[in-house]
């Protein structure tokens, strides 16, 4: 399975082209083999990489930097964990160092997350602006996590961000699209890519995002917590692609009133003659 529409139609981020618009992650799954499966089944080229649980062997984590195969995925190291900014800053040093050590020695990437609060996950967006602003001027390629704030977002594309990555509704909670307006006013108003993180439960939520124009999504938990995470992963892969692909064709304009879908004139009339 090749996840993509269109040779012709890459996702570029950081000037970094890739062929699949599916980002999964690589935790909560019940064992490292199924998360290579699933990683492989979605033909995904991105995945998520929590530096910090990495870091201390964390349940889950022992043994997955040799358990994919980085000269094929593309590591985006997370700042999961962060609950300000200078926190997250150190960590993104240590992602990049850790993506070294698999052998990608240009990768910049960190997706930025700065969590200050442990009951809703919700991302701060004073410390993730402050974080962004120092990252990029590392030279860091950095993806934010936000709310679905069309301001903030827009701000983080000025100070240098390579995409915003607004949610969808809170981490984990598989409620969908809860902020579809603001994240349509995102998409609208971004000249970087937007990625849609957080929320997605099932794959048409998936198709949803990208059919309004999401640049890509990123999966995990939907994923690993499914009952089949393989087959749930080649489904949400399907799902972008054919969101994608809905997307670049063009919606029928919605109507206000029935419009026949057969030509009205030249018909048969039904009187006796």
């Amino acid at each position: 399975m090749v996840c993509t529409s269109n040779g012709s139609d890459p996702l570029t981020i950081g000037g970094r082209r890739f062929g699949c618009r599916l980002l999964t992650g690589t935790g909560k799954y019940p064992s490292i083999d199924c998360m290579q499966s699933s990683i492989e089944r979605s033909a995904c080229e991105m995945v998520t990489v929590a530096v910090r649980r990495v870091q201390t062997g964390a349940a889950g984590h022992t043994g997955l930097m040799e358990a994919i195969d980085w000269s094929r995925i593309w590591m985006l190291p997370n700042t999961a964990g962060c609950t300000n900014a200078e926190e997250a800053i150190r960590v993104a040093r240590l992602g990049r160092e850790l993506a070294k050590l698999a052998g990608q020695e240009d990768n910049n990437f960190i997706k930025l997350e700065v969590i200050p609060d442990s009951r809703h996950l919700l991302p701060d967006p004073i410390g993730t602006l402050h974080a962004a602003e120092a990252l990029v001027k590392e030279g860091f390629t950095v993806l934010p996590y936000i709310n679905a704030d069309p301001l903030l977002a827009k701000r983080l594309e000025d100070v240098g961000c390579a995409t915003v990555m607004p949610l969808g509704s809170p981490i984990g909670s598989g409620q969908g699209l809860n902020n579809a307006a603001n994240i349509a006013l995102i998409i609208e108003n971004a000249t970087v890519p937007v990625v849609v993180d957080a929320g997605i439960g099932v794959p048409s939520e998936a198709a949803q995002a990208m059919e309004m124009g999401a640049d890509a999504v990123l999966v995990n938990s939907a994923i690993a917590l499914a009952g089949d995470p393989p087959s749930m992963a080649e489904a949400m892969g399907k799902a972008v692609i054919a969101g994608r692909m809905a997307y670049s064709s063009g919606r029928l304009p919605r109507r206000g009133q029935a419009s026949a879908s057969s030509p009205t004139t030249g018909l048969i009339s039904g009187k006796d003659k």
